[in-house]
């Protein structure tokens, strides 16, 4: 199959500023013809800043049993269950689509998914590792969102310590430590790929 587009791929841990930087991206820079890979995920959708995340737009949100069907029927590109019962995959279909037609597909993806659509896609993916500056920075970010209880917060940073043990595997780190400048330096990288 010959596709058209490229890959873009982005992970960080939870809370790292990720999902910022790909929604600017997609917002300000149209020229760069990018599509938005969206998720499928078996757990609820969230409220943000007072907005409930919707279905087919942030997330495609599946039963626990619909995704396991999905698995079995080989509907996906990648997928993971991050936690019991809590899934998280690219569907194969969308993503092909897109490439087909010539246009780039970014993925904000967790960092083992991430590894594996850079595995499949090769040097037509350009990998970026987005990290916080340090785990307590990091904790005061997701302490302020207020979206998780301190539980789920301990949860997080600590698989967000093992998540960052991978970034040397990326193409690239840009580390978050001011917004402005990894918008910046992340916006050069895409632009040098695609060219």
């Amino acid at each position: 199959m010959d596709m058209k587009g490229k890959c873009l791929i982005f992970s960080a841990p939870s809370g790292s500023g990720k999902s910022t930087i790909v929604q600017w991206l997609m917002r300000v820079h149209p020229e760069l013809r990018m599509s938005f890979s969206i998720s499928a995920t078996s757990r609820p959708p969230r409220c943000n800043n007072g907005v409930m995340e919707r279905d087919g737009v942030e997330y495609f949100f599946l039963s626990p049993e619909e995704f396991r069907s999905k698995i079995a029927a080989g509907d996906f590109l990648e997928y993971e269950e991050v936690y019991k019962d809590r899934f998280y995959g690219t569907l194969r279909e969308q993503v092909t689509a897109d490439l087909e037609r010539g246009v780039n597909v970014v993925f904000d993806i967790d960092v083992k998914g991430g590894m594996n659509i850079k595995r499949q896609f090769g040097e037509r993916a350009l990998s970026v590792f987005i990290q916080p500056p340090s785990v307590d920075e990091l904790r005061r970010r997701l302490e302020g969102r207020g979206s998780d209880s301190p539980e789920q917060i301990r949860t997080r940073l600590e698989k967000a310590e093992y998540e960052m043990s991978f970034a040397g595997q990326f193409d690239h780190v840009v580390v978050n430590d001011d917004l402005e400048c990894a918008k910046a330096e992340t916006l050069e990288l895409i632009r040098n790929f695609l060219d």
